[in-house]
């Protein structure tokens, strides 16, 4: 099961908006879910809340340490309170997926990502699992430190809060620990619109004889 949601990202307003902070926004939306109230908590570096379950308490925490030490403050939390590592789930942005879209996995690489760069070292394993949430790539390496610290446009910000909605219909089965069902949910691709119905009444197909 999962006993730790994480959201990386970086304090402060002038970051609130920005791709990098994709994490938190999912991270804010489980907190409302779950009916949760984020507050600061020096001793774990980040804001913190505590939501009591029948299995047990659930710990959601955003890292207020800047990304590239968000490992500072998971493992904090996640040592004081016993926390093994395949029970933390950290929701992140995903330059290698476009806006829209998701992955679940577990381990593996950080990929470049400072965030989980520092979760890595201070964990001292890649065995945690994590929400990639697509944010889309600038298409030049150069380019991308200046390209996740920017505000997506009204598009982009729509598709990655949809996807964010549909990954937390899976919070649930994450918090179970059934991460197969979890993971065809939030792998599932949206339902295509139905045809739009012909104008004029069905009953009157052929009006030209009447």
């Amino acid at each position: 099961m999962i006993r730790l949601l994480v959201g990386l990202g970086n304090p402060g307003p002038e970051y609130e908006a920005t791709r990098h902070n994709a994490g938190f926004w999912w991270l804010a939306e489980a907190a409302r879910k779950l009916g949760a109230s984020l507050l600061p908590e020096r001793g774990y570096f980040g804001l913190v809340a505590r939501v009591n379950r029948p299995a047990g308490p659930i710990w959601l925490l955003e890292p207020m340490t800047f990304m590239n030490l968000s490992g500072k403050s998971v493992a904090a939390l996640a040592r004081f309170f016993k926390i093994a590592p395949n029970e933390i789930l950290v929701a992140h942005d995903e330059l290698d997926l476009m806006p829209g879209q998701m992955k679940l996995k577990f381990g593996g690489s950080h990929a470049g990502h400072n965030g989980l760069k520092d979760i890595h070292a201070q964990l001292g394993t890649d065995d945690y699992w994590r929400l990639r949430l697509g944010i889309g790539h600038p298409g030049v390496k150069a380019e991308v430190v200046n390209y996740v610290l920017r505000k997506p446009p009204l598009e982009q910000r729509e598709a990655i809060e949809k996807s964010i909605d549909q990954s937390l219909q899976a919070l649930d089965m994450l918090l179970a620990g059934d991460m197969e069902r979890a993971m065809m949910k939030i792998h599932a691709k949206p339902p295509r619109p139905k045809p739009p119905k012909p104008d004029g009444d069905p009953t009157n197909s052929n009006p030209e004889k009447l």
